[in-house]
């Protein structure tokens, strides 16, 4: 995961490329302001952190200026809401620093809440999604393709079924993209991302656990 999420942090010039450009609507983003750049993004990373103070503070830390309403749209889509009504202060509970309250599939709930609220025209999801179970993933992704507008989303992950409807996959080993295409493109190559689908597929039905290090994103 390294690699791909290093590539991630490239795109709001976290870290500057050492060669090549990265481009946006044809326009190179080191011509840009940092600032116009990462309010154009959203997203959540691979370990987000949760602040000490209410859930809805923590929501709203990705655009202070929010009201409650929107928070609770975030919150919605993000499937978290239910799970907030149910606190005993609802969305006024206080969380532990780093979120130690909650499961890692709240936290990361939470975080996608946070993450989509500012509605930026790109949201990047760094292996965001690893600690929620596929039906809950599905939902939060038709509450995010239903919200008017156009997004661009680059989905990081291990775990095929978080990125099988993306519009292109690209598959990634040591830092080179190896294959790329629809997940039926790269189904038919019967290449690596065949290989490393079947042994997903293995995996769900009992047999061990996958522990290879090549990323499609």
């Amino acid at each position: 995961m390294l690699v791909s999420s290093t590539v991630a942090r490239l795109i709001p010039r976290f870290y500057e490329p050492t060669a090549g450009r990265i481009l946006v609507d044809g326009q190179d983003i080191t011509q840009v302001s940092i600032t116009s750049l990462r309010q154009a993004i959203g997203g959540v990373q691979q370990d987000p952190f949760l602040f000490t103070a209410s859930v809805e503070h923590n929501v709203a830390y990705a655009d202070p200026s929010t009201n409650l309403d929107q928070i609770v749209q975030a919150s919605t889509d993000a499937q978290i809401h239910s799970f907030i009504e149910e606190l005993p202060r609802s969305y006024q509970t206080l969380v532990g620093e780093d979120g130690v309250s909650l499961s890692g599939g709240q936290r990361q709930r939470v975080s996608i809440a946070r993450g989509t609220l500012t509605n930026a025209p790109i949201f990047i999801f760094d292996d965001a999604t690893a600690a929620i179970d596929a039906g809950t993933e599905q939902r939060i992704r038709r509450a995010l393709k239903a919200r008017a507008g156009t997004h661009t989303t680059i989905i990081i992950s291990h775990r095929l079924v978080s990125l099988m409807h993306a519009d292109e996959i690209l598959f990634l080993d040591e830092g080179c993209v190896i294959e790329r295409g629809t997940h039926e493109q790269l189904l038919a190559l019967k290449g690596r991302y065949f290989e490393l689908h079947s042994l997903q597929l293995r995996d769900e039905h009992g047999s061990p656990r996958l522990t290879r290090h090549s990323n499609p994103a």
